[in-house]
């Protein structure tokens, strides 16, 4: 009984959720994937990615969007959107509860697409649809009445004024609907540079999701094109945001997506920051990051900033060994072949079997250019770059191994 009371508490309780630190996330699109019948398609996946050992899939935004894609929103409260109907997606929200992983809403709440011109001749109101705002809902830098933003602005689209207290509560009432009726149970906040991290606390208190990541995507410390060797002034602009929504919240690593994309062409002396810890997010307050290699805007076609192709799976290693919460990005799993998704099965497995979570202590061997070695908590063990080595002691025995990379256990 007292496994089933644990495992209960932990679907309900956020900050169990935090404080386990096992969460596995699967990004469940890309950014061509409205052309594919999408809740359909992932419905019959359902199973597969349970079995992998994901426990919550990032899904695309649900809503009616005036972009396929989903990003530019319009009608929120419609979920007939390119991924298909609102009975499908509530079939697909149904098979994962019935498989015990969580389903993750897109949350796009920093701009607006508007339905009719009002001042300025420029399209800044909502007449017609659900929260039928008016100009005031809308900044005063991006053509509205409202106040001046509290963040980076969104060029093109209406961005939304959320220092008014009727947009908050319109929000609020409608990812309470996400959360309780339609059956979201996790958040992904889009574009959260663009608004105060104290807004996200607000949301977050208001329709308690079960667990909360926020894209803060910011660029990094670069001297002309070669990245900087110390990204604490990145990673603390992150930390910032985390600690703005009360800790609520965790964040995507960008510093370690940054960092790690360089290091495995030849300069892993980066994953050694100046005391000897990792040097993202996940070096300075892991159980609020998120890492991962790439998603939907890096990668996929659009490829902003891609992670070097023939070092995915060291990138794997890295990430599904250590501390952090990990993200696999749905084409390494689905669509680069067999090989790549059961090699990132094994180190689900790795991880899951030995116990490793977003708070393990990481103890690095070695980090020359070559070659990239680590312990993570007390039973796990790995290396990464084309340098030789393995741990010493006859007590450590080879898990699973791949293209440059080799993980251990006890």
């Amino acid at each position: 009984m007292g496994f089933l009371k644990e495992q209960t508490n932990q679907q309900t309780d956020p900050a169990a959720l935090l404080r386990d630190g096992e969460e596995i996330l699967l990004q469940g699109f890309n950014w061509e994937s409205h052309k594919h019948n999408w809740w359909n398609t992932l419905e019959t996946k359902v199973p597969d990615i349970a079995k992998s050992g994901f426990t919550s899939v990032w899904l695309p935004p649900p809503t009616h969007s005036f972009s396929p894609e989903g990003y530019t929103p319009q009608n929120l409260y419609s979920l007939n959107s390119k991924y298909g109907s609102e009975r499908q997606l509530r079939a697909l929200l149904q098979k994962m509860k019935q498989y015990k992983v969580r389903a993750m809403a897109d949350i796009v709440i920093n701009h607006r697409t508007g339905t009719t011109k009002g001042r300025g001749g420029i399209y800044n109101r909502f007449d017609g649809i659900p929260l039928g705002w008016d100009e005031r809902a809308v900044t005063s830098c991006t053509g509205g009445l409202g106040n001046r933003s509290t963040g980076a602005v969104f060029d093109g689209f209406p961005n939304i004024d959320h220092s008014q207290d009727f947009v908050r509560k319109d929000i609020i009432g409608w990812l309470r609907w996400l959360r309780h009726d339609v059956g979201f149970q996790d958040f992904r906040f889009d574009f959260a540079k663009g608004f105060a991290a104290k807004y996200v606390r607000e949301y977050i208190e208001g329709a308690k999701p079960l667990f909360s990541v926020g894209e803060y995507w910011d660029t990094c410390n670069y001297k002309g094109s070669s990245l900087d060797y110390n990204q604490d002034g990145h990673r603390q602009r992150i930390v910032n945001w985390i600690d703005g929504t009360g800790q609520l919240s965790t964040a995507f690593d960008f510093t370690t997506k940054g960092i790690l994309q360089e290091a495995v062409r030849g300069e892993l002396w980066r994953l050694r920051d100046a005391q000897g810890k990792p040097p993202g997010v996940v070096g300075w307050w892991p159980s609020r990051s998120v890492t991962f290699i790439d998603n939907h805007d890096t990668g996929s076609t659009q490829g902003h900033w891609p992670f070097p192709k023939d070092h995915i799976m060291e990138g794997y290693a890295y990430i599904l060994t250590h501390p952090g919460i990990p993200t696999v990005f749905y084409d390494h799993f689905y669509d680069w072949g067999n090989s790549i998704r059961d090699q990132i099965v094994k180190l689900i497995d790795v991880r899951k079997r030995h116990g490793i979570q977003s708070r393990s202590g990481v103890r690095i061997v070695e980090a020359r250019h070559d070659l990239y070695s680590a312990i993570i908590g007390e039973k796990v063990c790995m290396k990464i770059g084309n340098g030789s080595w393995c741990p010493s002691g006859r007590e450590w025995t080879l898990s699973t191994s791949g293209h440059n990379y080799a993980v251990w256990h006890k």
